[in-house]
This record gives structure tokens, sequence and C-alpha cells, in this order.
């Protein structure tokens, strides 16, 4: 009995988010290798460089899942110094490091490959940044996942997720995942900001501290 589209989709999708590093490791490879992700290239305008622009402080951002170096390549040089991309994908990486080349940022980016769930950062940083890599964290461990990354926050850092809550397909309705990803985040965090914005995918920023904890 052969295995539909669909069905192969719905289990790679569970294995990107559950699966062991190494099975996710050769999913996003043959993904990346194969073309699937060469739409993502360009995202010049995201409503994500705006909130990072006002809170990298000229400091260092950690990009957990940066694919092939969007963040890295397209957010204003000037508005920061010291970037740290992680990805499971070297296909994406070579990407990122080509694309950091030609623009001449190779003394402010640095690329790692690691599956950025079990990644322990080397230093701390000003933002720590989830762009829809939030996505793939199982949910039951959204909470624990934010936690252990913000004991890397300088004092004043944030945590920031970028996603998508609606699907452009369904004129706009909420997506039951992410919004339930958002709750658990407003319940067990700080919001220090959420800024929604009108597209048909509703892409959402929210940023985050930690609680104090008695």
């Amino acid at each position: 009995m052969s295995i539909t589209t669909p069905s192969k989709n719905k289990i790679a999708s569970f294995l990107k988010s559950y699966g062991p590093s190494r099975i996710k490791k050769l999913l996003w490879e043959k993904e990346f290798s194969g073309g699937q992700w060469d739409f993502i290239d360009n995202t010049m305008g995201d409503c994500v460089y705006e909130n990072l622009e006002k809170w990298a402080r000229n400091g260092s951002i950690l990009d957990l899942g940066c694919g092939p170096g969007n963040t890295a390549n397209e957010l204003d040089p000037k508005v920061y110094q010291h970037y740290v991309g992680i990805d499971i994908s070297e296909t994406a990486l070579e990407k990122a490091r080509k694309r950091t080349i030609t623009n001449g940022r190779e003394g402010k980016n640095i690329f790692v490959q690691s599956d950025f769930v079990t990644y322990t950062p080397l230093e701390k940083f000003d933002v720590i940044l989830f762009r829809e890599s939030i996505y793939h964290v199982p949910m039951s461990k959204i909470k624990d996942t934010l936690d252990r990354f913000s004991n890397y926050l300088k004092d004043g850092g944030v945590l920031m997720v970028r996603m998508f809550t609606a699907d452009k397909d369904s004129g706009g309705k909420e997506k039951p995942r992410p919004a339930a990803m958002i709750k658990i985040m407003e319940d067990e965090f700080n919001v220090i900001e959420k800024n929604q914005y009108d597209d048909e995918r509703h892409p959402t920023v929210i940023v985050l501290r930690p609680r104090r904890r008695t």
C-alpha cells in the first residue's frame, strides 16, 4: 500500500517537530537542497525587522532556525553588532554564509549547524529570535524551551517570536495551533509588546521576558 502525498507531508511535519535530531536534519537537508524553500530567500520589508531594530539596541542577536540567512542579511547592519544564526540544515547555512560574504558582513554574522531545540548558546544576547521556528517546538515544550533560552538574555534582553497565526486559504481564520502557542507565551511570560499586522496570514510579533518566579 502506497502512502499518499498529504500523508507523507503530515508524517514529515511531525518528524520535523518530534523526531530525533538526525532525522530532522535529513528531512530539512532534503527540502533545502531540493529547492523547496527557495521561495523564502527574499523577505525584505518583513514586519520582524522593525521590531528587531527597536530591541536589538545595537547589540547582539541569536536567531534560532535562521534558514538561508534572511535576518542576518536583510536587517539594517547599523542596528546590530553581532549575530549568531542556528539551523539544522547545512545547505541552508551555506547559502547564508555566501550571502554574508556578498554583503560584506563577515565581521558581524556567524552561523552554526545545530538542532536549535537542543542548542546551548556560548554567550548572552540582547534578542533571541524565533522566526517561525517556534512552529517546530512541540507544544508541551514551548514553555521549557523559552525558559531555557531566557537564561541567555543580557540584562534588558528579550525573546522575540514571529509567526503566522492565520491561513491565507481560510479567509484569515485563526489557526488553532499558533493561537495555542501564543496563549502559552501570554500565560507564562511577561508580554512586553505584541504587534499584529494586517495581512492575509496575520503575522504576529510577540516580545517576551521571563517572569520573576518565587
